[in-house]
């Protein structure tokens, strides 16, 4: 049967753990479900489990989780010799290229963003200028992940049409 899923987390690649949930505790307020701990390459559960996702040889790696208000998962990965690619953007390649959160007061959030070593990647712009209320800004975090500011929920900006 089909239904809509709900979304349970994504994962994010950062080169420093503790920085990274700083970072996300103090500026998006999100809180740990999972302290840090290291995973290696070995045959427990985790281990098995790792490499049939990342293949041999991955070694090991630090994980944590986090979650957000509306319990969606934050799994967080440090990678021993974490490169952070040249372009961070290439929105034309398939895949993931941003995650998005919701906050209605996006001039404080960019601020707190760029005041904790992320960046803001363009102005704040109105999707329906002078008809209705619904902001957007893309940012960056400190480690080059792009993040999304709207101002009101994805299904109120998005309902009732197109541009």
């Amino acid at each position: 049967m089909t239904y809509p899923r709900n979304f349970s987390h994504i994962g994010l690649s950062v080169p420093n753990l503790e920085q990274a949930i700083s970072f996300y505790s103090e500026v998006m307020g999100w809180y740990i479900i999972m302290e840090p701990s290291d995973v290696v390459e070995d045959d427990s559960p985790i281990g098995v489990m790792c490499t049939d996702v990342f293949g041999a040889g991955w070694e090991k790696f630090r994980i944590a989780h986090m979650a957000t208000g509306d319990r969606v998962g934050i799994e967080l990965f440090e990678f021993p010799n974490n490169e952070k690619p040249e372009n961070n953007f290439e929105f034309w390649k398939t895949g993931i290229f941003h995650y998005a959160i919701q906050d209605p007061d996006i001039e404080g959030m960019v601020e707190k963003i760029v005041a904790h070593g992320g960046k803001q990647r363009m102005p704040i712009r109105e999707y329906y200028p002078g008809e209705k209320p619904y902001r957007m800004v893309y940012c960056e975090d400190p480690f080059g992940n792009l993040v999304e500011l709207y101002s009101h929920s994805y299904e109120l900006t998005y309902s009732e049409g197109a541009y």
